[in-house]
Order: structure tokens, then C-alpha cells, then sequence
């Protein structure tokens, strides 16, 4: 059975997507059958791996809210092994037809449940709110990635979606999820990031990840082209960064 790991932080810029489709990538290089899972009405994830996004497309939308096979949506990319079911702004009209529905906060992970068997890693890349969709996505996960940029306002809302969680297992929707790894974005060894990075080991411990991803130019400019960046540049610091953080999380998987 496929794990199932949201990324997540209801703040923008902190490298949910970005973090997404490249540790995707660098795992499905790595020889995993990868599926992410778009689930932000914004579609970064999508564009970024070479989807071009419409309204008329099959998507996530679609397969929760009409019900269609997961399969008749998923799409290949330029990486083998990796897979995406995309978005597009449907979705963002679609969150008020899933307050409607009976067991909204089940629906993705029941739509998941069919293809899981097919992966070995699932990603749903969320959107930068606590809202339904994202009450969704943690319900169907097993675990969370919470990507954070090391600055005071990030650690501010990594406590909210703490809460966030332990309320998702305090009411019975998900029981056994839990934190994967907390990941520092945007990295540099400053003061600042220096004293975020102390907070976090002291609150979170072997939790946060050894690996660190460094501010690099080439990961913004990937998605411009529909490319992760193990295709765009695999050589840049960006890239090597997130070929490690693939190594550590393959390394702290149970056997």
C-alpha cells in the first residue's frame, strides 16, 4: 500500500510546491512510483510539471465532486515513475459543492484509496489556507511535510497547523497521522535563520530535517518551464539539495 504525505503550511512562499514536484522527482529518479496529487485551486503544481492547465481538463475537481475514476485524470511527465492528477480553478468552486456533500472531509481520501495500491509515494501539494480542502488532504495522509521558511511568521503558523492536526485526530478523521519531517526552505546560516533553525530542534527534534534547502535562483526559475530541477538543472545547489532531502526521507522510511 502507497504512503499518502501532504505538504503543508497555510502560508504562501514557504516551498509547499516547490518541495512538492522536486522530491517527487528526485524519488521517482530514485526509482519509486510517485503520484502528486494537486490540490490547490492555484495549479502551481500542475504547470510546474509540464501540465497544461485548463478548465475543461479532467482533474481533481472532477474525480471528487463527479465522481469520475481517479485514472481518467492522472497524467504522465517528463520524469519516469512520476505521475500527477492535476488541478485547475474549478477546484476552488468545488470546495463550497464539498460542504454540501456527506463526509466532506473523507472525499479525497476515499477518491485516494482506489489507486493507492498503484504508488509507492503519493504527494498532495495543499493550498496556503486551513480551509475544507486542506482538512480533506490531512485527512487522507498519513503523514505531513511542513516546509517552513525560517522566520518568525512562519513559526507562527506552523503552530496553528499543529493544532490543525491533532484536532484532525482529536475528532476520529484521521487518528494515526502524523508529522513526517519539518523541512527549513530558503536556507541561509544567518542570525536569524540560525535562531528559527534552535526553535525548531528544540520543539520538534529528529523531526526537522537534516537537509536544508538554500534561496537559488534556478528552483524559481524551473516551473517557469514545466520542469522539475532535476530536468531544468541538475547541478545547481537547488537541485542537490533536494536529491539529499529524497536520500534522507528514503532513509527514514521503516523498512
Amino acid at each position: 500500500m502507497g504512503k499518502i504525505v501532504a505538504i503543508a503550511l497555510q502560508k504562501g512562499g514557504v516551498g509547499k510546491t516547490t518541495t512538492c514536484i522536486n522530491l517527487a522527482a528526485y524519488l521517482a529518479q530514485l526509482g519509486k512510483k510517485v503520484l502528486v496529487v494537486d490540490f490547490d485551486p492555484q495549479h502551481n503544481a500542475s504547470s510546474g510539471l509540464g501540465v497544461k492547465v485548463t478548465d475543461k481538463m479532467p482533474s481533481v475537481y472532477n474525480v471528487m465532486c463527479d465522481q469520475i475514476d481517479p485514472t481518467d485524470a492522472i497524467q504522465l511527465t517528463a520524469v519516469k515513475n512520476l505521475e500527477i492528477l492535476p488541478s485547475n480553478e474549478n477546484l476552488a468552486g468545488g470546495e463550497i459543492e464539498l460542504v454540501r456533500m456527506r463526509g466532506r472531509e473523507q472525499i479525497l481520501r476515499n477518491c485516494l484509496d482506489k489507486i493507492r495500491d498503484s504508488y509507492d509515494y503519493i504527494f498532495i501539494d495543499c493550498p496556503p489556507t486551513l480551509t475544507l480542502l486542506t482538512v480533506n488532504a490531512l485527512t487522507a495522509a498519513d503523514s505531513v511535510i511542513i516546509p517552513i521558511q525560517c522566520e518568525y511568521f512562519a513559526l507562527e503558523g506552523i503552530t496553528q497547523l499543529v493544532r490543525a492536526i491533532r484536532l484532525i485526530k482529536s475528532q476520529g478523521f484521521n487518528p494515526k497521522i502524523d508529522i513526517e519531517g519539518i523541512l527549513m526552505t530558503m536556507f541561509s546560516r544567518n542570525g536569524l535563520n540560525l535562531q528559527v533553525q534552535a526553535e525548531l530542534l528544540k520543539f520538534f527534534g529528529r523531526k526537522v530535517y537534516n537537509t536544508q534547502i538554500p534561496r537559488n535562483v534556478k528552483l524559481a526559475e524551473a516551473p517557469g518551464y514545466g520542469k522539475p530541477i532535476c530536468i531544468y538543472d541538475g547541478k545547481c545547489p537547488g537541485a542537490k539539495a533536494y536529491r539529499e532531502l529524497a536520500f534522507e526521507f528514503m532513509k527514514r522510511q521503516p523498512e
